[in-house]
């Protein structure tokens, strides 16, 4: 299911929900459409740590629970790129 369209924006708005939920400030990205990139750029970096640490091989990706981790990373950095600004 993940291989398909469908299946990356699905889960990437499921893990952003579930880190938002986590991670929740007033600050953060508001909608469907933020709170789903938000999940697909979280699994993509973590994909990106997890293949520079060792945890995943080249063409591997991050599962779910990576997206999620992934996604409140960017959290993370959206709300120290909104401090720095102020």
């Amino acid at each position: 299911m993940a291989s398909s369209w469908i299946g990356v924006i699905l889960i990437g708005f499921f893990a952003g929900l579930l880190a938002r939920f986590f991670a929740s400030d007033p600050r953060n990205p508001q909608g469907c459409l933020l709170t789903t990139l938000l999940g697909i750029a979280g699994a993509a970096l973590f994909t990106w740590i997890g293949q520079f640490a060792g945890m995943y091989a080249q063409g591997e990706r991050a599962g779910f629970i990576g997206a999620v981790i992934g996604a409140v990373l960017v959290l993370l950095i959206w709300r120290a790129l909104l401090d720095k600004r102020a």
